[in-house]
């Protein structure tokens, strides 16, 4: 673990801030524990702190939330350091006014690094401290510094991730029917019509429906088309508005989706026609796999949270389990892993040394094994032991990430301008599954992309 030089390292400000958010979940105040009882080995060099608060907070909610607590209960015994955690689902739309009325947490755990870019823009975001900085240097691919660095400055360190370019499908009705994974996405488009003309159930069943973020599960899947048909060069240039988003190459790729998403004979297994995938919520879209009414379901790593949705274990998660996943393939089987997946990044709002130090354990190792270990999610961190995940799959998306030949690319909307990416993107997605022609939705993407 790298070093914690604690004092004489940041400049303490005083007061912490007021959390004005509308919260939901779990608050952070850990069961007292006897400090006896607890192995402060791989804490002390991050000092000790009498009587010190660190707020948080994020869109975490709920079993994750918990968990999310749990990895920091040592922490918070050997330093000192007393950290509070809020969630909200409405995170995301309030940390910009908060931080401008002063009223942010301390550290808010931020979705996406456009956000972040915001942030900073208003001058509201603290530069990552040194520690923080090492051990990003340390444990992560040079592309996930990137996400958080602007203008040469390093604002936070990345915390989880995930993967979003799994298919979920039932290793069961694979063996029965002889199916096989394919290694090319032409196989995948060779697999889904074998499946639909001989299964009885239309192959893939679909779920747009995400509140005010309706459309979101849509733009995965132009951006893993867009990493595999153009490679990142090409991806990095779309992100980053070098090409328009109506692009002929970005065509090919709303067209290449299209084939699955505005057909009637792909979608919606065991939910309904092409419509329904406006209207069926993403946590449950899947779920038809599981009663044979569908075989193939796109969602990220994190979905397999969602295979159980009333709390309990029945449905397994495993290569001979009830459910399991592949990636989306590429276009040629030779080619290299190249996969889009998203991440979280814990930006402070208050310059103090007790925010820096939980900073620093939140981008260690060692909290990353303590979370990963807890379960249901994985993270980026090359200290990460793989086998420290819960479930085959996501040992298996570790592995993924850590390896130095996997191209890695984070998700597309997330890094766009919030007019685009947080909104007509999703927006775009809807008209389009609901009839709009290719062009007609690019055009009206690319007119909302900001001038400066």
């Amino acid at each position: 673990m790298r070093t914690f030089q604690r004092r004489g390292a940041w400049a303490a400000v005083a007061g912490a801030a007021v959390i004005g958010l509308a919260l939901t979940g779990c608050t952070g105040d850990a069961a007292e524990q006897d400090a006896a009882d607890v192995d402060c080995g791989d804490y002390e060099d991050y000092g000790t702190f009498d009587g010190a608060e660190v707020t948080i907070s994020g869109t975490i909610l709920d079993l994750e939330a918990d968990r999310l607590v749990e990895s920091w209960s040592d922490f918070q015994t050997c330093t000192g350091i007393s950290i509070e955690y809020q969630g909200s689902s409405e995170f995301e739309a309030q940390i910009a006014v908060l931080a401008e009325g002063g009223n942010a947490p301390d550290i808010g755990i931020v979705p996406q690094p456009g956000l972040l870019n915001r942030l900073v823009a208003g001058g509201w975001a603290i530069p990552a401290s040194e520690p923080v900085v090492a051990n990003i240097d340390e444990f992560w691919d040079p592309i996930w510094k990137e996400y958080a660095t602007v203008d040469g400055t390093t604002y936070a360190a990345p915390l989880m991730a995930s993967i979003k370019g799994y298919v979920w499908y039932s290793p069961t009705e694979f063996e029965e029917a002889g199916y096989e994974i394919p290694t090319t996405l032409d196989e995948l488009s060779d697999l889904s019509a074998t499946i639909a003309a001989d299964s009885g159930h239309k192959p893939w069943c679909v779920g747009l429906e995400s509140g005010e973020a309706t459309g979101w599960p849509g733009t995965d899947w132009i951006e893993d088309y867009m990493l595999r048909l153009h490679g990142p060069e090409v991806y990095d240039q779309w992100v980053t508005h070098e090409i328009p988003f109506n692009d002929p190459m970005v065509a090919e790729a709303f067209d290449a989706v299209g084939e699955y998403l505005k057909n009637e004979d792909m979608v919606n297994g065991g939910i309904g026609d092409v419509s329904t995938q406006i209207s069926e919520a993403f946590q449950t879209a899947g779920l038809p796999i599981l009663d044979g009414e569908c075989s193939l379901h796109h969602q990220a790593s994190f979905y397999e949270t969602f295979w159980n949705p009333d709390g309990g274990d029945e449905n397994t998660v495993a290569s001979d389990g009830s459910v399991f996943g592949f990636l989306l393939p590429p276009v040629d089987a030779d080619s290299g892993m190249a996969v889009t997946g998203g991440g979280e990044f814990p930006v402070a709002f208050r310059d103090a040394e007790e925010v820096e130090a939980v900073r620093a354990y939140l981008s260690s190792d060692t909290w990353a094994n303590n979370r990963v270990s807890l379960g249901g999610v994985i993270s980026a961190n090359k200290g990460v032991d793989p086998e420290n995940a819960s479930s085959e799959l996501l040992v298996q998306s570790i592995e993924i990430l850590q390896d130095p030949e996997t191209t890695f690319r984070f998700d597309g909307s997330d890094l766009m301008p919030g007019a685009v990416g947080a909104d007509s993107f999703w927006k775009g997605i809807v008209s389009w599954v609901g009839g709009e022609d290719t062009q007609t939705v690019l055009d009206t993407i690319e007119a909302t992309w900001p001038s400066s």
